[in-house]
């Protein structure tokens, strides 16, 4: 659910789709997928050391993710339909490889959202009776492999959506879905 919510990266997906095509949008997920891989892998390793030393620390970490999350639906169902897009003056007419790859890398860490939300999505989905590292390997291949469909979804749907999204009313639909379902794991997470 938090992967397929309009944000940086899925935006920047969106939008290379529209102008460059789905080629463009490959060559920027090998850099937004390691750059996502980089973020989980750091915050699973800090989540991890926390739930082995301090339990109470951990609780306290899993209600405030909670409670960020709520804030995040919160935000978004109050949106009044606009969006995050990318600046289109930003986008060169043609990228390199490297350049579009360098491009999703830094979109994906210098994201905050993507550390709040694996700090605060991480730590149900641990259980530190068993091994850490066989978790967070399962935990890595399911998050980069959903990434990888969410941008494959809106660079491909680039287009459509674009046309979509240019009307207020709909971006609005688009931002309380997904505030509901931030919102939906927010008190999950609270609760788990």
């Amino acid at each position: 659910m938090v992967s397929i919510t309009p944000g940086m990266c899925m935006t920047l997906a969106m939008t290379l789709g529209m102008r460059f095509g789905l080629r463009s949008v490959a060559w920027m997920m090998i850099g937004e997928l390691s750059g996502v891989g980089l973020v989980a892998t750091l915050s699973a390793i800090g989540v991890a050391a926390i739930l082995l030393t301090t339990p109470s620390l951990f609780l306290a970490l899993k209600v405030g993710g909670g409670l960020y999350l709520i804030y995040l639906g919160i935000q978004m169902w109050q949106a009044k339909g606009k969006m995050a897009l990318t600046d289109d003056s930003s986008l060169q007419a043609s990228f390199t490889r490297r350049q579009l790859i360098v491009q999703g890398f830094i979109t994906a860490v210098a994201n905050p959202k993507g550390w709040a939300f694996f700090v605060a999505l991480l730590p149900p989905f641990l259980d530190p009776d068993k091994n850490l590292t066989n978790q967070l390997v399962v935990f890595l291949a399911m998050i980069l492999s959903l990434e990888a469909l969410c941008l494959l979804i809106y660079g491909t749907g680039g287009k459509s959506l674009g046309r979509f999204l240019s009307e207020a009313h709909h971006q609005r639909t688009l931002n309380r879905c997904s505030g509901s379902l931030l919102a939906g794991v927010g008190i999950w997470l609270m609760l788990s």
